[in-house]
């Protein structure tokens, strides 16, 4: 069954346009091809990445982030009260006005305490800054080198100035020793942001960062076995310029250099929407989507992999629309980009400035009848 299941899926019909197959990728003459086994390096590259992250982040960001001067909130923690753990773990971390009430006469404690209690034990489970700033450097590194890497394997390639030129020769195009550790460590990396989703930071746009992870992999995977090599470079190369800039904004934003962080985001915005909205659809997937049936007949793959690349845009615009919303309201209001996917802490300030407010009513009161305050006996006198 799994023979048959194998054959069925490397049927040369759905990978490759009529009259062309394997037979044509095979080694000879000197010249490389790529092979769909070769993407088993980028298993064991992807521990390797795993790996290294963990030293990264311990030896490398978190003095970096200590240089930049992030100083860490300390978080107050929750008295241990059974009644409310239960809640916040089994019903709702954000409970109802009814429910706090209920709460309230089932602890004995006033609603204030209750609502107080439950926005401190979100901001427990809330990643702190440290951990943002470390796992930002982390893909700052990555996709800074990636960008100079892939720069040097592309800038002397003509496929870079003429996009026509991707397809010419194909499928028999050599394979470069650039472009097999480019694909590789792309690869490995994408696949490592896979593994590791369950333990980093989970932002608003959780589910749409695993869809962008899974068609990236599947888009690598699938340009490298029918030898689409030279437009898949070309594609990560695009994505990896902006990318860097987007992190490294971010490790300012957390460091609190607000000047540093808008500026950079501003550059990023600007590189993201000429190369994802404008570069991506108008230039590269016009060469991928049209310049090819003057070529071949289309085919399941040429189906399969602008199918990906349309996933990839529509994410595009998604984020986008972020970006710009951001942006304009940096611009006219002059404030700080602040990232709308992120978490932020909720913090007790509206209570503390009511309780202040009371503070001085209070004393004010006392002021008028000669010194001597009047006490609301309806407010207990601990919360």
């Amino acid at each position: 069954m799994l023979a048959g299941l194998s054959e069925l899926f490397w049927q040369e019909r759905l990978w490759f346009p009529e009259g062309l197959g394997w037979a044509d990728l095979e080694d000879r003459d000197g010249r490389v091809y790529a092979k769909a086994r070769d993407l088993w390096v980028a298993l064991p590259i992807a521990v390797l990445f795993l790996l290294i992250r963990q030293l990264f982040e311990k030896y490398v960001a978190t003095p970096l982030a200590s240089l930049l001067g992030l100083k860490e909130t300390v978080r107050r923690r929750v008295a241990h009260n059974p009644a409310l753990e239960s809640y916040y773990c089994n019903t709702s971390k954000n409970p109802t006005q009814s429910s706090v009430e209920k709460l309230s006469k089932q602890t004995g404690w006033t609603e204030r305490q209750v609502q107080r209690w439950f926005r401190r034990r979100r901001n427990q489970d809330r990643p702190n800054l440290l951990k943002k700033f470390c796992e930002a450097s982390w893909r700052f590194a990555f996709y800074l080198l990636a960008f100079i890497g892939g720069l040097a394997a592309l800038i002397d390639k003509p496929w870079l100035y003429d996009l026509e030129e991707m397809w010419k020769g194909f499928p028999t195009l050599t394979l470069l020793p650039s472009q097999y550790w480019y694909y590789m460590l792309e690869l490995a990396f994408y696949t490592s942001l896979l593994f590791s989703v369950a333990s980093d930071v989970k932002r608003k746009d959780f589910k749409e960062q695993i869809i962008h992870h899974v068609a990236t992999i599947l888009l690598i995977s699938f340009s490298w076995c029918v030898n689409y090599i030279r437009a898949g470079t070309l594609i990560m190369f695009m994505h990896d310029s902006a990318d860097y800039l987007l992190e490294s904004a971010k490790m300012f934003n957390y460091a609190r250099w607000k000047n540093a962080c808008n500026y950079i985001f501003i550059l990023f915005a600007a590189i993201f929407i000429v190369t994802r909205l404008i570069i991506f659809p108008f230039r590269i997937m016009y060469c991928t989507w049209v310049y090819p049936v003057t070529l071949y007949p289309p085919f399941f793959g040429y189906y399969f992999f602008n199918g990906l690349l349309m996933v990839l845009l529509c994410l595009h615009m998604f984020w986008a629309a972020l970006i710009i919303r951001l942006a304009f309201r940096f611009l006219s209001s002059n404030s700080s980009v602040e990232d709308e996917r992120s978490d932020r802490d909720e913090t007790d300030e509206s209570e503390e400035e009511e309780e202040l407010k009371n503070g001085e009513i209070k004393k004010k009161n006392g002021a008028a009848q000669n010194g001597h305050a009047t006490y609301n006996n309806n407010h207990s006198k601990t919360e």
